[in-house]
C-alpha cells in the first residue's frame, strides 16, 4: 500500500486527511518540520502533504531538506488562501503542487493520484535512462580484437568533447551503435539523440525533415513542423549515410554547423541551435570530393575526428563473443549453445552483411531451432557451402589438412552439389560436371556417395 505523510501542526487537519486517505493509503503524520524530515528519512513515504505555516521552521525550509533527501518524492504544499503567493514560491523550489484550506475532498484525492502517477513516471524515466546508458556503454560494443580496442580508446577520448565525428564502415558494422555510445557517454546524455537515415528521405523532403517548415511553406504543409536539427538541440544529431545528401543540402548543413543557426522552410525567423554532429558513411567521401559529388568544406567540417569500424571478416576473433552475446540476447531464460562444427562455419564465413547479418541469423536460428545445441544443418545453406570451401582452404594453408585431402573433399562436395541439383539423376549430374556418367559413377564409388540407381 502506498504511504502518505501528512505534515501539519493542527491535529484536526491531520485527522481530516487521515480519514480521507486511510481507505486507499497508509497514512503517517508529523506535527512539525523536524519531525517531518525525520519521517521522510526513516519511513520513505511515496507522497508528502506539507503545511507551509509550521512552528520551529516553516514548510519551505522543510521542503528544501526533503528534496535533498528524496528528490523523487512529490511534495504537495498545504496553505491558507492568504499564503498562495508563498505556495507558488514553493513550486519553484520543487513542490509538485499546492492545495488550499478548506479542502475539497475530491480535489484532494485527484491531486494525490496525479502526484503519485507523476512520481511513477519519473522513476520509470530514470530507470529507462539507466537502461539506455547501460545498453550503450562501451562494454556493450562487443569485440576484443585490436581494431575494436582502438575504437574503444578513441570513443573514451572524444565522448567528453564536443568535436564532430565521422564514422566510416560498411553497412551492418554498427555505426549507429558507436554514435549512440559517444552520445550516452557524453555530457549531452540527458538530452536528445536524434538519428536520421539520409538515404531513406526523398530529396524533395530532406530540407523540411532536417530544418522543419512553417505552415503553408508548400502544398502539403498544413501545420508547422519541427526539424531534426531543432529536435536535437543541446543533444546529438546522427546523420547516417551523409554521402547521400545533395550538394544544395550539404551547403545548408554546412552553414547551420558554422553559424549554429537555421531558418525553417518558408520561415523568416532565425533559430539558434546547439547540436553535436556525428555522421556516418559507407562510401569513400574523398573519392566523392574528387569527382565533385561531396563538398570539400563540409567534409573537413565533419571529419574532425574520423572513426573506422572494421568489417566483421577482418576481426573474426570477435565472432565467438558476438555469437554468445546474441544468443544471450535472443534466447532469454532457455539455454542454447552452438556446436564447435557450426562455430567453425560461422568463423569461416565472409559476412558481407557484417554484425547485423550475424545477429539476424542467430535470432532466426533461436526462433526456429528446437534443439539445445545448434548444429551446422541449422545454418543457412549458402553459409554451409561457402564456409566449407573456406575451411578447406584455411586447413591447407594452416597445415592441418594435406593438399590431397583438400582436393578430395572439394571434389566430393562438387559432386554432391551436382547430384542434388539434378535430383540424383546421374546422367544429368554428369552433364553439369562435364564428365561421362561412367567417370561420375567411379568417383561416387570412390567417395562412398550413394544415390538412386538409374534404369
Amino acid at each position: 500500500m502506498r504511504k502518505i505523510l501528512v505534515v501539519d501542526d493542527e491535529a484536526s487537519v491531520r485527522d481530516s486527511l487521515r480519514m480521507i486517505f486511510k481507505r486507499d493509503y497508509q497514512v503517517i503524520m508529523a506535527a512539525g518540520a523536524d519531525e517531518a524530515v525525520e519521517k521522510v528519512r526513516n519511513e520513505e513515504p511515496d507522497l508528502v502533504f506539507l503545511d507551509i505555516i509550521l512552528p520551529e521552521k516553516n514548510g519551505l525550509e522543510a521542503l528544501k531538506e526533503i528534496r535533498q533527501m528524496q528528490s523523487m518524492t512529490p511534495v504537495v504544499m498545504v496553505t491558507a488562501t492568504k499564503t498562495v503567493k508563498t505556495a507558488v514560491e514553493a513550486m519553484k523550489l520543487g513542490a509538485h503542487d499546492y492545495i488550499t484550506k478548506p479542502f475539497d475532498v475530491e480535489e484532494l484525492k485527484l491531486v494525490a493520484k496525479k502526484a503519485l502517477e507523476n512520481r511513477d513516471l519519473r522513476i520509470d524515466n530514470r530507470r529507462l535512462q539507466g537502461e539506455v546508458e547501460d545498453r550503450y556503454h562501451f562494454d556493450n560494443i562487443i569485440g576484443k580484437s585490436k581494431e575494436m580496442r582502438e575504437i574503444y580508446t578513441t570513443i573514451r577520448q572524444i565522448a567528453e568533447k564536443n568535436s564532430t565525428v565521422l564514422i566510416h564502415g560498411e553497412s551492418g558494422t554498427g555505426k549507429e551503435l558507436v554514435a549512440r555510445a559517444i552520445h550516452y557517454n557524453s555530457p549531452r546524455k540527458n538530452k536528445p539523440f536524434v538519428a536520421v537515415n539520409c538515404a531513406a528521405i526523398p530529396e524533395t523532403l530532406i530540407e523540411s525533415e532536417l530544418f522543419g517548415h512553417e505552415k503553408g511553406a508548400f502544398t502539403d504543409a498544413q501545420s508547422r513542423r519541427i526539424g531534426h536539427f531543432e529536435l536535437a538541440h543541446q543533444g546529438t544529431l546522427f546523420l547516417d549515410e551523409i554521402s547521400e545528401l545533395s550538394l544544395p543540402t550539404q551547403a545548408k548543413i554546412l552553414r547551420s554547423l558554422q553559424e549554429r543557426e537555421f531558418v525553417r522552410v518558408g520561415g523568416g525567423t532565425i533559430i539558434k541551435v546547439d547540436v553535436r554532429l556525428v555522421s556516418a558513411t559507407n562510401k569513400n567521401l574523398e573519392e566523392m570530393m574528387a569527382r565533385g559529388a561531396f563538398r570539400s568544406d563540409l567534409y573537413y567540417r565533419i571529419n574532425v575526428v574520423p572513426l573506422t569500424i572494421p568489417p566483421l571478416r577482418n576481426r573474426k576473433e570477435d565472432i565467438l563473443l558476438l555469437v554468445q552475446h546474441f544468443l544471450d540476447k535472443h534466447v532469454g531464460l532457455s539455454k542454447k549453445r552452438i556446436s564447435p562444427e557450426a562455430m567453425d562455419i560461422l568463423i569461416a564465413y565472409d559476412w558481407p552483411g557484417n554484425v547485423r547479418e550475424l545477429e539476424n541469423i542467430i535470432e532466426r536460428i533461436v526462433v526456429l531451432s528446437t534443439s539445445e545445441v545448434i548444429s551446422p544443418k541449422e545454418l543457412p545453406a549458402n553459409m554451409r557451402t561457402d564456409s566449407r570451401v573456406e575451411m578447406i582452404k584455411r586447413g591447407v594453408l594452416d597445415g592441418r589438412i594435406s593438399f590431397e585431402d583438400a582436393e578430395r573433399d572439394f571434389e566430393k562436395d562438387i559432386i554432391l552439389e551436382a547430384l542434388k541439383k539434378s535430383n540424383y539423376v546421374q546422367t544429368k549430374a554428369a552433364e553439369l560436371l562435364g564428365i561421362s556418367r561412367r567417370i561420375l559413377k567411379y568417383k561416387m564409388d570412390k567417395y562412398g556417395i550413394e544415390g538412386p540407381l538409374e534404369e
